[in-house]
C-alpha cells in the first residue's frame, strides 16, 4: 500500500514539472462567412493535475451564451440596462449546438448543461482520471457567431469576425471546479494548455492572432483555405478574421507588436518609438515576454478604455495626439502583458492583477509625461487654469474615481467577487483603488523600489503558472522592512474608509502633542507632516490607530501640520487634514466661478449664475452659491437669490442637508435636511415654502440589486400671499407627510409601491400607489399603476378642491412639482402633466375627489416608442354617489418620463379627437432638471 502511495506520489509530481503534462486542445474549425456559423471537431486531452481523482470534467461553452434572453448573459445585460440584446432579432443572437461528445475511441459520452446553465457543460468521463493522467474527449460542435454589437466580439457589419470564446475549453479544477458564466466581464478562467488550430475559411479573409502561422493551404477550386495556428502554454486562442487588414506590425524588443488600435494618424516611427518604450518599460517592471507575439486589438481597448476626457471626440480631446495613442497601447498592452502570462481567477481575486496594471500605469505617466495634467493642454488656456482641477496631474483621475463611489456609499472590496460588483467599480473604481492602495504602500514603506521589485518578483515566479494574490502577499512580505498586515486586511479585504483628522494640538516647550482620530473602523497608518512655513521639516507615519491616538514631534518653530501631504493615502475626506498653528483658521477661504475638483487647502464656496422660468416671474436670473463640488459630499448648502424679470420681485431658495451612512446594508444612510424657497404661484402672488425633513434610506447587501427603501418624514409650511379679488380661506397651512417607497427598478420587471400620509389643521389622508412594468419576451411591454386615496376626515371645503385629490393635474399644495405654470387653468402650460394621483390624461366633468379616488392606469407598446394608454377609475366627493371615470389614447414615448406626449382618443366626454380645439387637450410630460436628466444616463453605471 505504501508502495502504491509512493508511486502515485512521483507519477503526480512528475506531471506538475515536466512541460508535456499540460492540457492538449486540437481543433478542426470551418467558417460559413455567409451562415456566421463556424463547424468544429475538436479533440481535447484533460491532464489533471490535481490530487483528486475526477470521474467527470466541466467544460465553458461560453458561445451559447448569445442563445436566449434567459441565460445569465441574457439577464446581466437587463440587470445593465442594456436593451440591444433584449430587443435583438434571433438570426442576431448566437448559440452552440452540440452534434457528439465521444472518447478517442469514439464511444459516446454522458453530457449534459450544468443546473440547466446554458454556457457550462459537464461530460461523464468513460474511466476515472487519477493524478497526473489524461482522458481525450471528442466534440463535434456548430457556433452560430452572434453579432459583435452586444460584447464587440462577433460578426461585424464589413463582414470580419472577432472571436473571443468561440470554442469549448474544460474548465480549471484546483480542489474543486472554477466555473462560472459568461458575464459579459471578459473574466474567463481559462486552462493553460497547447494549442493546435486548422481553420478553413473563405480565401478572401486574413487570421491574425498571437498564435504561430505554420502554413496555409488553398483548396483546389481556391474559395477556401485552410491555415494551421499552434501555440504551447497559451490561456485562450483570440482570432481576427478580415478581408481587408486593419492591424498594422512592427517589431519591438524582441517581440512582434500587432495592433488595430486607432493611431491618431501618427507617423509610423512615432508609433515604433511609443511601443518600443511600452514593451520595453514592461520588461524592465515586470521580466521578459515569453511569446514572440502580442496582438491587440481595438475591441481589447474599448472593453477596457483609459476613461476620462481622453473618451471625447478627437476635435475636443485635449491630449496631444502622441500621448493619447501611447496611453491607449500601454493600457491595453499591459492587459494583454498580465492576462496571457498572469494565470489567477479573474472573477475572484481579479484585484493583485489590476493593482499591478493601474500601479504600472501610473508609473509609466510619471517616468515619460510627469508634466501631463488630467485636463491636458485645457490647463493652460486663461479661464480654465484658474480651477482646481487644472493643476491636477493626470494620475489623481485614478484616486477620484475611486472617491466618487465612496462618496456615494458604493464603494466594495478588492475582493469582491467581480459579477457582485456595480458596473462602475467593476470598470473602473476598484482597479484605480487597487493600483493607488500601491501608491500608498511605496509612501508607507518609504522606498519606491520595494514595490516594484515585489511585483517583478512575483511575476519572474509565478509567469505561465496557476498563481494567486496569496502568492503576491508573500513576495511582498519577504522584502518589505514593515508590517503590512493592515493593507491586506483593511484595505483589500474590507471596504473600510480612510478619514484621519487633526482633532487636537497641543505645543509644549519642545514638542508637539498632536491628537489624530480616525474616523473609520481600520488599523491603516498615515504620514503627519510638519511645516515652517512652505518648508516640510518632518515626516512621521502614525500607525495603529484605532479611535484616537496622541503622537509627540520636536517642535521646530512648526507653523502648520497636515496629514498625508503628498495626498497619497485614498482619503474620502481630505478637507479636515489641516492645522494652522499660527492663525485662527485652518484653512482660507476661496470663492471660485463655477463648480471645481474639491481642494482640501481651501474652503470653498462656488458660485454660478442660473437661468430658470415659470410662467409668472419669466426668466428668472439667479446667482448660486453653494460648495458642491463634481464628488458628493456629506454636506451640502446652496443659497440661491434669483430675480425675476416678469414679476419684478427678489425670489430664491437656500437648503441645508446632511447625509451620514451607517452600514453597508439594511439601514445603510439617513439623510438630513432644511429648504426654503420662495416664488410667484400665480400673477403678483407669492408663495413661501420651508421644509425641515428626515429620511432613511434601506438597500440589501446585494449593491448591484435596484432594490432600495425610503422612509421620509417631513414638515412642510407653506405661506401664500393673498388674492384680493379671489381671496383664499386658508392662504397658510402646515402640513406634516409620512412617505413610504420600495423599488426594484429592472429592464425587465419593475415594481415600486408608494404609501403616504399626511396630516393638518384641516385634513389628514392617506393614499397608495403602485407602478409595475414588465418587458416580455415578444418586447411587448405592460405598464401598470394602481392609486387609491382617501381623506381620513377633510374640512376643506372653504377652500374648494385645493387640498382634494386630484384625477389628471394635482394642485401641488407642496409645491413638490415642477411646474411651468401651476395656476394655470388655460393655455400651452395647463396641458403639461405630471403622473401623480390619479393619472389621468384627459380633463375630464370631475376633476377633483374631496372623499375618495381610485384609479387604474394602464399602456401598452404598440412599436418603439408608440404606446396606447387607457385608464379607468372611481372619483367620490361628498354628497355626490361615485362617477366612473375613463379615457384612452395614444403615447408619445420619446424619452421614458423625461419627454413624453399624450394625444386623447376617447373617453367621458366621447370621442376627443373628433371635438373641436382638439389640440387643447393634448398633454405633455417635460423634464428640464439637470439632475433628473442626467440620472437618465448614470443608472446604466450605478
Amino acid at each position: 500500500m505504501n508502495i502504491l502511495k509512493i508511486y502515485s506520489f512521483i507519477i503526480f509530481f512528475f506531471a506538475l514539472t515536466v512541460g508535456s503534462a499540460q492540457h492538449n486542445i486540437i481543433i478542426n474549425a470551418n467558417l460559413d462567412s455567409k451562415k456566421k456559423i463556424i463547424t468544429i471537431e475538436q479533440e481535447v486531452t484533460y491532464t489533471n493535475l490535481s490530487k483528486d481523482t475526477l470521474t467527470q470534467i466541466f467544460f465553458h461553452d461560453w458561445a451559447n451564451s448569445f442563445s436566449d434572453k434567459t441565460t445569465p448573459l441574457g439577464k446581466r445585460f437587463a440587470e445593465d440596462f442594456i436593451k440591444r440584446f433584449y430587443f435583438a432579432k434571433d438570426e442576431e443572437r448566437g448559440g452552440t449546438i452540440i452534434q457528439n461528445v465521444s472518447d478517442k475511441e469514439s464511444q459516446p459520452l454522458q453530457w449534459g448543461r450544468h443546473d440547466g446553465i446554458q454556457d457550462i457543460l459537464w461530460v461523464k468521463s468513460s474511466k476515472p482520471i487519477y493524478p497526473g493522467e489524461n482522458q481525450t474527449f471528442l466534440l463535434k460542435y456548430q457556433i452560430k457567431i452572434a453579432s459583435s454589437k452586444f460584447t464587440r466580439y462577433g460578426y461585424h457589419p464589413n463582414g470580419n469576425f472577432s472571436l473571443k470564446y468561440w470554442y469549448i475549453l474544460p474548465a480549471v479544477y484546483d480542489t474543486k471546479w472554477n466555473i462560472y458564466s459568461h458575464k459579459n466581464l471578459d473574466d474567463l478562467y481559462a486552462p493553460i494548455a497547447d494549442y493546435q488550430i486548422h481553420f478553413t475559411l473563405p480565401s478572401a479573409y486574413e487570421i491574425v492572432s498571437d498564435l504561430k502561422q505554420k502554413n496555409s493551404i488553398l483548396s483546389k477550386d481556391e474559395t477556401t483555405k485552410t491555415i494551421q495556428l499552434e501555440g504551447n502554454k497559451r490561456n485562450e486562442a483570440n482570432l481576427y478574421l478580415e478581408k481587408t487588414s486593419s492591424f498594422y506590425s512592427f517589431p519591438s524588443d524582441g517581440v512582434q507588436f500587432i495592433s488595430n488600435i486607432d493611431d491618431n494618424d501618427l507617423m509610423p516611427e512615432m508609433k515604433s518609438v511609443a511601443t518600443d518604450r511600452i514593451i520595453e518599460f514592461l520588461q524592465k517592471k515586470l521580466g521578459p515576454y515569453p511569446f514572440d507575439k502580442i496582438v491587440i486589438s481595438e475591441n481589447d481597448y474599448k472593453s477596457n478604455p483609459v476613461y476620462g476626457l481622453n473618451q471625447l471626440p478627437d476635435i475636443l480631446r485635449p491630449f496631444p495626439d502622441g500621448f493619447q495613442f501611447e496611453i491607449k497601447q500601454l493600457k491595453t498592452i499591459t492587459e494583454n502583458y498580465l492576462e496571457r502570462t498572469i494565470i489567477i481567477n479573474p472573477r475572484y481575486d481579479a484585484w493583485i492583477k489590476d493593482a499591478i496594471h493601474i500601479y504600472l500605469m501610473m508609473a509609466y505617466t510619471e517616468q515619460y509625461y510627469p508634466e501631463m495634467k488630467i485636463i491636458g493642454k485645457l490647463s493652460k488656456v486663461i479661464g480654465i487654469r484658474w480651477f482646481h482641477v487644472a493643476d491636477l496631474d493626470f494620475n489623481d483621475q485614478y484616486f477620484l474615481a475611486y472617491k466618487n463611489m465612496a462618496r456615494l456609499f458604493l464603494d466594495q472590496p478588492l475582493l469582491q467577487p467581480q459579477d457582485e460588483l456595480v458596473k462602475f467599480n467593476k470598470n473602473i473604481a476598484n482597479a484605480y483603488k487597487a493600483g493607488v492602495g500601491f501608491k500608498y504602500l511605496e509612501d508607507y514603506l518609504g522606498d519606491d523600489n520595494i514595490v516594484d521589485q515585489s511585483i517583478k518578483d512575483f511575476y519572474t515566479q509565478n509567469v505561465l503558472k496557476y498563481t494567486n494574490s496569496e502568492k503576491y502577499k508573500k513576495a511582498l512580505i519577504n522584502i518589505a522592512p514593515l508590517d503590512i498586515e493592515w493593507f491586506f486586511e483593511d484595505y483589500v479585504q474590507t471596504n473600510e474608509k480612510l478619514d484621519f483628522k487633526i482633532k487636537s494640538v497641543k505645543k509644549e516647550k519642545d514638542s508637539i502633542e498632536v491628537t489624530i482620530k480616525n474616523n473609520g473602523n481600520n488599523t491603516m497608518p498615515v504620514s503627519l507632516s510638519g511645516f515652517r512655513k512652505k518648508d516640510m521639516v518632518s515626516k512621521t507615519w502614525v500607525t495603529g490607530i484605532t479611535g484616537t491616538k496622541k503622537v509627540k514631534i520636536a517642535n521646530e518653530d512648526i507653523s502648520k501640520l497636515v496629514l498625508d501631504y503628498d495626498q497619497n493615502i485614498p482619503e474620502v475626506n481630505r478637507r479636515n487634514n489641516y492645522r494652522n498653528l499660527k492663525w485662527i483658521f485652518n484653512k482660507p477661504i476661496q470663492f471660485r466661478f463655477l463648480q471645481d475638483i474639491e481642494d482640501p487647502r481651501y474652503t470653498q464656496v462656488f458660485f454660478i449664475p442660473e437661468v430658470e422660468f415659470n410662467v409668472y416671474d419669466g426668466f428668472l436670473l439667479a446667482s448660486k452659491f453653494y460648495n458642491k463640488t463634481f464628488i458628493k459630499r456629506n454636506f451640502q448648502y446652496n443659497l440661491s437669490p434669483a430675480y425675476g424679470f416678469k414679476s419684478n420681485k427678489l425670489l430664491g431658495s437656500a437648503s441645508i442637508s446632511y447625509r451620514q451612512q451607517l452600514s453597508d446594508y439594511g439601514l445603510y444612510k439617513v439623510q438630513y435636511g432644511v429648504n426654503g424657497s420662495m416664488f410667484s404661484y400665480a400673477p403678483d402672488l407669492l408663495f413661501k415654502r420651508f421644509s425641515s425633513s428626515i429620511s432613511f434610506h434601506f438597500r440589501p447587501e446585494d449593491l448591484r440589486s435596484n432594490k432600495k427603501q425610503r422612509l421620509l418624514l417631513r414638515n412642510i409650511n407653506v405661506f401664500r400671499d393673498r388674492d384680493k379679488e379671489n381671496p383664499v380661506v386658508t392662504p397658510d397651512y402646515n402640513v406634516f407627510n409620512v412617505r413610504y417607497r420600495y423599488s426594484d427598478f429592472n429592464l425587465i420587471d419593475f415594481l415600486g409601491y408608494t404609501v403616504d400620509y399626511q396630516i393638518s389643521k384641516n385634513f389628514s389622508k392617506l393614499s397608495a400607489t403602485v407602478n409595475y412594468r414588465k418587458l416580455f419576451l415578444n418586447n411587448r411591454q405592460l405598464n401598470l399603476r394602481l392609486f387609491a386615496g382617501s381623506f381620513l376626515f377633510n374640512d376643506t371645503e372653504k377652500d374648494g378642491d385645493f387640498f382634494s385629490f386630484a384625477l389628471d393635474r394635482p394642485t401641488d399644495y407642496l409645491f413638490d412639482y415642477n411646474y411651468l405654470g401651476r395656476s394655470e387653468d388655460t393655455g400651452l402650460v395647463s396641458q403639461q402633466i405630471i403622473l401623480a394621483e390619479g393619472g389621468f390624461k384627459s380633463q375630464l366633468e370631475y376633476p377633483f375627489a374631496n372623499q375618495w379616488i381610485t384609479t387604474l392606469n394602464a399602456n401598452t407598446n404598440l412599436w418603439k416608442w408608440i404606446y396606447v394608454y387607457g385608464d379607468v377609475g372611481l372619483v367620490k366627493n361628498k354628497n355626490i354617489s361615485p362617477k366612473f371615470v375613463y379615457d384612452a389614447g395614444v403615447r408619445l414615448s420619446l424619452v421614458a418620463d423625461y419627454f413624453e406626449v399624450f394625444f386623447p382618443v376617447v373617453s367621458n366626454k366621447g370621442w376627443e379627437i373628433s371635438q373641436p380645439n382638439y389640440e387643447e387637450q393634448i398633454r405633455f410630460i417635460i423634464t428640464l432638471s439637470p439632475e433628473t436628466l442626467i440620472g437618465l444616463f448614470t443608472r446604466e453605471w450605478y
